[in-house]
């Protein structure tokens, strides 16, 4: 599977934390031409991450068929375990979204508190900022600060603080950091302490 770009992770990313799966509107922290983005789309589409199905009336459409019908683009299981870092190319048969994250019951985190009592943290909210950092820390090649600051649109002092104050202290998520070769310095979420 080639590798994806920021923004097409962004876009994934966003489609998958929606109800239904819907890869449209873009995240308002990307910002392209609108040629741009249909070959991004597209590409997204060839490889198998995107899909296009038949679009609600109240959903925002893809492209326009000749008869009339809309046709809108949604995340497929591909497109889910491209986020994880899996392969795309074990993909399942089942091509239908899965439902919202956001919808889902999920545990609570526990973190440390000054005398080493574990008390319960609530998760991060999905379709968050902080949510889309934790997905980007989450992936198997990790972040750097200059990827994280495209995809949020913070400054870069505020991704480290966000790293620091929010994932480390708030929610007791490990943050590791390595400098790699060609990217520099790279984040990564480890096991939760």
């Amino acid at each position: 599977m080639p590798k994806l770009t920021d923004s097409q992770l962004v876009i994934l990313s966003a489609a998958a934390q929606r109800d239904g799966g819907a890869a449209l509107p873009l995240p308002k922290s990307l910002k392209f031409k609108e040629a741009a983005v249909t070959r991004m789309l597209n590409d997204l589409r060839q490889q198998g991450l995107l899909e296009e199905k038949p679009a609600s009336h109240d959903a925002i459409a893809w492209r326009e068929v000749k008869d009339g019908g809309r046709m809108m683009l949604v995340i497929t299981a591909a497109g889910l375990k491209a986020l994880d870092g899996e392969s795309a190319g074990e993909t399942s048969r089942r091509s239908q979204p899965t439902k919202s994250r956001a919808k889902k019951a999920r545990p609570e985190t526990k973190a440390a508190d000054a005398q080493g009592r574990h008390r319960k943290q609530p998760p991060s909210r999905a379709g968050t900022k902080q949510g889309l950092l934790i997905d980007l820390l989450k992936r198997k090649s990790g972040a750097t600060i200059d990827e994280i600051v495209a995809a949020t649109g913070w400054q870069a002092h505020s991704v480290r603080g966000a790293i620091s104050g929010s994932l480390k202290k708030k929610l007791g998520l490990v943050v590791s950091s390595q400098k790699v070769a060609d990217r520099g310095r790279v984040y990564r979420i480890g096991a939760q302490s």
